[in-house]
């Protein structure tokens, strides 16, 4: 969609004389112009330059929302003025994350939000005026993090929320300052997220664009700077499933990681294609794949990865959460990746910085680890390279190799490459796996650690093809024997 579509009809928020002083709320007159471009057939709505103050607008098949250069999408303070495009919960919904929205969509074709405007969600006044509501006791929050001191998820409105919905496009916008998650799409089809510049550090769980059981979805040419996970896929349902997804040439800063799926992972993931990604200043993993309540990930390809002071390069995680079914995790490639992990915590300069761990710790080695009984299978690592901080000392904490089968399995944990505290290798963990190829591998060491590059338990079909690191091969590989 653009200026060389034709369209049945195009309004222009000027000339409909919409205030956009940034102070006059505006939401009943943009839902208006949104509406009856929806009902003459489809069009664009030109939103001209100035300041438009809204809460929740409804996107409606055959809309464009285009945003011309100096256009300013506000999110109100007030959140009164948001609302949920549901008012039932979702049949299988696992998760009541939040249905509250600045930009809506539901059921809707054809759609796209464009233009080089910008629309802020002005989340932390957002967020803070949703907490004092709550103390004085006129806004319920039933899970509100007390330890924390912030309310939830469920009441804090995300960017764009859009369910059900297909032939989607954003495009060429500036987007920033969610009180919850930033753009998120739950079942839908034929989604094309490009050249995007998303900036949403401004609370707390704030990921950058979240994917829950869509098909044939394109993300490209992002830049992406996000208080949680960058780019997270999600599997919410379980007679669902992310299928053909395609991540290309993004520049990902993350206060938790930059590409990760499976936190919720009760449907699954197939045919997954994520390259030529940049990540930096990133807190926990570059790359996570996990599943962890029933669901099954096969045939998932990561290529051309470029990550500089992240936290961990690679976590691999075949759990089973409680009440979960057996889950699987297949085919999975990993190629020509670059990484460094530095000693100290790589999101010092967040203001959010990720909850550190309670316990000591020495770096962490990537992880790829099932569990008992199930096993993750088929994984080829190729042209990997990755640069280890070292420092390591028995005196802050100690998995000596022969009680390396002692490791808590974890097994209904949250998935995180920290999960398993102190872990007796540097490099690499690798645990409960069936066919898994080491080729072209590189490890490197800014300073000693006393552990073994790589640490095998219950792995079958290992092969190590043309691995290099520092030290003697006869003490840097070492089998778990039971």
């Amino acid at each position: 969609m653009g200026d060389n579509v034709s369209y049945a009809i195009v309004l222009n928020t000027t000339k409909l004389k919409i205030a956009n002083d940034g102070n006059t709320l505006c939401t009943l007159q943009l839902q208006r112009a949104i509406d009856r471009v929806c009902n003459n057939g489809g069009g664009r709505l030109d939103v001209t330059p100035g300041k438009y103050l809204t809460g929740s607008i409804m996107l409606k098949s055959g809309v464009e929302l285009h945003l011309m250069s100096g256009a300013v999408i506000l999110g109100s303070t007030n959140p009164k003025d948001y609302y949920s495009i549901k008012a039932q919960p979702i049949a299988d919904k696992r998760n009541d994350n939040s249905n509250i929205a600045l930009v809506l969509a539901y059921n809707a074709e054809n759609i796209s939000v464009t233009g080089n405007g910008t629309i802020d969600g002005q989340g932390l006044m957002l967020a803070l005026n949703i907490d004092s509501l709550y103390h004085k006791g006129m806004l319920k929050d039933n899970n509100y993090n007390v330890r924390r001191m912030r309310p939830s998820e469920q009441v804090r409105p995300k960017l764009f929320y859009f369910y059900k919905s297909n032939n989607v496009t954003v495009s060429d916008l500036c987007l920033k300052n969610s009180a919850c998650w930033g753009l998120s799409f739950d079942l839908c089809v034929n989604l094309n997220l490009k050249n995007l510049n998303i900036t949403n550090c401004a609370y707390w769980n704030n990921d950058g664009i979240d994917i829950d059981d869509c098909q044939h979805v394109k993300i490209a040419d992002c830049d992406i700077n996000s208080a949680d996970d960058a780019i997270c896929l999600k599997s919410y349902h379980a007679n669902s499933s992310c299928v053909d997804v395609d991540v290309q040439r993004c520049n990902l800063r993350s206060s938790a990681s930059g590409v990760k799926f499976g936190t919720a992972s009760w449907g699954g993931f197939s045919n997954i294609h994520v390259a030529d990604i940049k990540v930096f200043d990133t807190f926990r993993s570059a790359i996570a794949i996990e599943s962890v309540d029933g669901g099954s990930i096969d045939s998932v390809c990561v290529e051309r990865i470029n990550a500089v002071n992240t936290g961990n390069a690679i976590f691999l995680r075949l759990g089973q959460r409680a009440g979960s079914k057996n889950g699987s995790m297949k085919n999975i490639i990993l190629r020509d990746i670059t990484c460094t992990v530095p000693f100290e915590r790589p999101d010092k300069n967040y203001d959010l910085r990720g909850p550190e761990v309670d316990f000591f710790h020495n770096p962490f080695p990537s992880s790829i680890c099932g569990i008992p009984g199930n096993k993750i299978q088929n994984v080829m690592l190729e042209n990997i390279n990755i640069v280890y901080p070292g420092r390591a000392t028995k005196g802050m904490a100690y998995v000596p190799l022969w009680r390396a089968d002692k490791i808590d399995e974890q097994i209904m944990s949250y998935p995180e490459f920290s999960m398993f505290g102190e872990l007796p290798s540097w490099g690499f963990y690798v645990r409960h796996v069936s066919g898994i190829t080491f080729s072209n591998v590189k490890l490197s060491l800014a300073d000693n650690d006393f552990r073994p590059a790589f640490v095998f338990e219950d792995a079958a079909n290992v092969t190590l093809k043309d691995v290099t690191f520092p030290g003697d091969k006869s003490r840097q590989i070492y089998f778990v024997d039971k």
